[in-house]
């Protein structure tokens, strides 16, 4: 094929996967199944992208651009008549201002390696998610991932400061602003952060940088009843003056699921409690913060906010705290799960978890409901399953279930993950017609032929699906 050939010419020497070499790969962190492309691009810079997608588009091929293939919506599928562009060769963290409090990384960069740069200069990259080793930060952009502490710093949105990307004719837009403030015209970066490929591929970024906090209490803590929940997030968000980092919530059953064998943390409180939460706070003072923090949460007890808790003594039992919150795993004892990510008002949450229980008990057979999640942004981690381990069978029973209530009570479809392929259907259930039209016409601008991320998102009549 002549496009592959001049591929190859322009990437030179293992910039070009093809046979074996690309059907050898997973085509996902969370997958066994095999890699599917017509080949894999491995551009070693903006250019080399620019040139890749220019080749693309004149030959009228559909892209899929990669990073960590950490998603959970298929964003990043591929079929044999389409290319994939990894950014898996474009990891160099440019450069870390300590006084503006910037970074500046290629797109390829994990997240991980960019949160280590930044702890060198006694700086932090708030945004934090379990697949941090593997996840890349232009893949978090692409996706606006949220993760752990939304609650304080935001979604990936929020730290980003300038993107280079590359549109669908090969056209390098550069908006590297440096700027916390620049409100000279449109916000460019803003059409490419979320939109998952579908209109450049984000090569480049300057993102915001905070001062490392010195100091972190965790606790777990037990409620008698929903109401206690909330509650208790406004106490904290209140008491602690700002420093509430983290606020996950954990329904009983996945409590229990996480600290009983053969699962190996150990239960920090009593599993017949109906709700708890991980409640993390970071500050500059541990003397200071430590006693706050302890004050605040006895205060509660007395109040009768809380009924139980445990407050981490050392990093170490910080991190088993953690633990169980992210022992996420645990679920595929009992076979293939469907994950759901949604959003709703936490004032809804109470009702809405309990219609959908109710009404997957009568659809399904054993069926299993895991519940879990950052509560304090109002993003709800659900997880279904059977007993007889065939719950994917049941997938489109399962998400009408789940999804079917949000429309009425202002939910969102996707709290975090994006829409990718799996949640396309559902769109217009978070998203208006008019807003979706809006989305068809930037699409069409961008990339009117079609050839990025085809299928994904939104459709385009007479696109490049591959």
């Amino acid at each position: 094929m002549k496009l592959l050939e001049e591929l190859q010419v322009l990437l030179g020497d293992g910039g070009l996967l093809t046979g074996d070499d690309v059907s050898s790969r997973a085509a996902g962190v969370w997958r066994g199944d095999s890699l599917c492309a017509m080949a894999i691009a491995r551009p070693r810079n903006a250019l080399e992208t620019s040139k890749t997608l220019a080749l693309c588009s004149e030959h009228n091929v559909p892209v899929v651009t990669q990073g960590g293939l950490t998603g959970l919506v298929h964003g990043a599928d591929a079929t044999p008549k389409q290319l994939i562009l990894s950014l898996e060769r474009m990891r160099r963290i440019e450069s870390i201002d300590p006084i503006q409090r910037t970074a500046t990384v290629e797109a390829g960069v994990t997240l991980q390696a960019l949160q280590e740069a930044a702890e060198e200069h006694q700086l932090a990259f708030p945004l934090d998610l379990g697949a941090r080793g593997t996840a890349t930060v232009g893949g978090n952009a692409a996706t606006n991932a949220g993760g752990n502490r939304v609650i304080r710093y935001g979604m990936m949105r929020d730290m980003v400061l300038g993107v280079e990307a590359v549109l669908a004719d090969g056209t390098v837009v550069s908006s590297m602003n440096h700027l916390i403030k620049n409100n000279a015209g449109y916000d460019l970066k803003q059409l490419f952060l979320g939109s998952e490929g579908t209109l450049g591929v984000i090569t480049r970024l300057v993102l915001r940088l905070r001062e490392a906090p010195s100091s972190q209490n965790v606790a777990f803590v037990a409620f008698s009843d929903f109401q206690s929940v909330p509650g208790m997030l406004k106490r904290v968000d209140r008491d602690l003056g700002g420093a509430l980092s983290a606020y996950e919530v954990l329904w009983k059953d996945f409590y229990r699921l996480v600290t009983e064998a053969p699962a190996s943390n150990q239960p920090p409180l009593a599993a017949d409690y109906p709700y708890y939460a991980l409640i993390e706070a970071q500050g500059n003072n541990d003397a200071v913060d430590k006693q706050r923090f302890e004050q605040v949460l006895e205060g509660a007890l007395e109040d009768g906010d809380i009924v139980d808790a445990v407050i981490a003594q050392s990093s170490t039992e910080r991190q088993k705290l953690w633990s169980i919150r992210d022992d996420v795993e645990q679920t595929f004892r009992y076979g293939p799960p469907v994950v759901f990510d949604v959003s709703l008002p936490i004032a809804a949450m109470e009702d809405y978890t309990a219609g959908i229980t109710a009404a997957l008990d009568q659809q399904l057979d054993n069926a299993i409901c895991w519940i879990f999640g950052h509560l304090g942004d109002g993003n709800l981690h659900i997880i279904v399953q059977t007993g007889a381990g065939d719950a994917p069978k049941h997938r489109k029973t399962i998400e009408q279930t789940i999804y079917g209530p949000l429309e009425d009570i202002g939910g969102s479809v996707s709290a975090e993950h994006g829409i990718g392929f799996e949640k396309k259907p559902y769109l217009h259930l978070s998203r208006s017609a008019t807003e979706i039209s809006l989305m068809q016409s930037l699409k069409a601008a961008l990339d009117p032929r079609g050839i990025l991320n085809p299928g994904k998102i939104i459709d385009l009549p007479g696109s490049a699906r591959g």
